[in-house]
């Protein structure tokens, strides 16, 4: 279960819940979840029993009694808990990874891409200074990928500022891709580093280790073929419950990075942080780099359910890096 369907059952409940007269309020278009604050449990949390409470005329802990009820028994959760004031709280069971493996596969690169900002139009001015110009064009591209009309127009409206760089010939130095990541990863207000260290082949190199992880992921597929691994014709649909609770039992950070994903570039249009997607693109693929050594057999160990299911969520992590790469306008190579 990704976060989105996630928050769509959640919203399932306060529907049935006002239709069944067991709360009288307007239903919310949406309902935000997310990781679970100090104090909470599970994998994500909502508190929109805290923003029901008082149109509903109950406290927060009545109402998330009366959303619980309803999704005690919801596909792909295994868990409902109310914690502090009424905050509700998900554990996912144990099919959620290859539903989200499978929702990733499906979408491809366009996984995490969404309508939130649909309606809604941006209008930025052409910027001269090299680092907010790859700011302002980033940002568009961030917008599109959540609906959002955006363009880079004279006479915008908006103007995306930065702290400049302070080299000429940047890009023929660096390349266009680590010239790029040197500009987009700090974020706009920080001083961007541009030393020759993003140059160098070694995952103590950011920007090195996220496309090398890309790279990894693609290498996997193709060991996995001469190994007469298959399976994943179908987005990893024929992997069983019992594989998928083992591969995700052993890669908690790779999925929660996956599910995490939507979130970040959402945020990341928002805020016109294109740093925080650099950030979470560093986070999937130290998840993907640890993970990688359980993914194929080792040594007399024959091929199983298991490991093409761990085949298929590093499959999903490479899509997510190259994605999130596009978005930064950086590529993705499959040897490096």
């Amino acid at each position: 279960m990704t976060p989105a369907e996630l928050s769509r059952t959640v919203l399932g409940a306060v529907r049935r819940a006002v239709e069944e007269g067991a709360l009288g309020v307007v239903v919310p278009e949406k309902v935000k979840v997310e990781r679970p604050r100090p104090g909470g449990h599970g994998d994500y949390a909502t508190g929109v029993a805290l923003r029901l409470a008082g149109p509903a005329g109950r406290g927060a802990h009545e109402v998330a009694e009366i959303l619980r009820a309803r999704m005690h028994d919801a596909p792909g959760i295994a868990r409902v808990e109310i914690t502090g004031p009424g905050f509700l709280n998900f554990t996912l069971g144990p099919g959620s990874g290859a539903s989200l493996v499978r929702a990733v596969r499906e979408q491809g690169p366009r996984y995490g891409h969404g309508e939130s900002l649909a309606g809604v139009r941006h209008s930025f001015a052409p910027a001269s200074e090299p680092r907010a110009d790859v700011l302002t064009h980033t940002v568009v591209r961030l917008l599109r990928a959540q609906g959002a009309a955006a363009d880079v127009v004279p006479g915008g409206e908006e103007r995306i500022t930065a702290v400049p760089v302070r080299e000429d010939g940047l890009f023929e130095r660096l390349g266009p891709d680590a010239g790029r990541w040197a500009l987009l990863r700090a974020a706009a207000h920080d001083r961007p580093m541009t030393g020759d260290g993003l140059l160098v082949q070694s995952e103590a190199n950011p920007f090195f280790r996220v496309r090398y992880a890309y790279s990894r992921s693609r290498a996997l597929l193709r060991n996995a073929a001469q190994l007469g691994i298959s399976g994943l014709d179908q987005a990893g649909a024929e992997v069983d419950a019992g594989a998928d609770a083992e591969a995700g039992a052993d890669a908690p950070a790779l999925l929660a990075a996956l599910r995490d994903h939507p979130a970040v570039l959402a945020s990341a249009a928002r805020r016109r942080a294109p740093d925080r997607l650099a950030r979470h693109l560093e986070v999937t693929a130290d998840a993907l780099l640890g993970f990688q050594y359980t993914v194929l057999p080792r040594g007399d160990e024959k091929p199983s359910a298991a490991h093409r299911s761990r085949l298929a969520l590093a499959d999903a992590a490479g899509t997510v890096l190259a994605g999130g790469l596009s978005l930064l306008g950086i590529s993705a190579p499959e040897h490096l």
